[in-house]
């Protein structure tokens, strides 16, 4: 890996690392998550330092370019974070429908409640 790459790899995580943190005090983003985007800096940070890892896991995994696991590789985070969306909408849904029961509920007894007062 070219000396400019490594360079450009580490400003990248710590921009990364900047803008998580950004977003975080302003509140943009739970706690959870930011977790799981420092992560991803680590591992930029570990892979411009130590750019052999990725070579030597490529040849134990099978790959004959290092392009090709990167690629793979990519494609399964974006899998894992579109499956991770999808949970996490589910539940908003799941949360959203009780609570709009519950107002209905608690409209319909202040309805009743305002009808018997009169």
């Amino acid at each position: 890996m070219s000396g400019r790459l490594e360079l450009s790899l580490t400003i990248l995580s710590f921009l990364l690392v900047l803008l998580t943190t950004y977003f975080l005090k302003k509140g943009r983003i739970p706690e959870k998550y930011a977790l799981l985007w420092y992560s991803f800096s680590i591992l930029i940070l570990v892979i411009s330092f130590f750019p052999g890892i990725f070579t030597i896991l490529a040849n134990i995994l099978g790959f004959q370019l290092l392009s090709n696991m990167v690629l793979v590789l990519l494609v399964g985070i974006l899998f894992l974070l579109t499956m991770s969306l999808t949970i996490m909408i589910a539940g908003q849904k799941k949360k959203t429908t009780l609570l709009i029961q519950e107002v209905s509920i608690l409209n319909e007894r202040l309805r009743k409640y305002e009808g018997s007062k009169k």
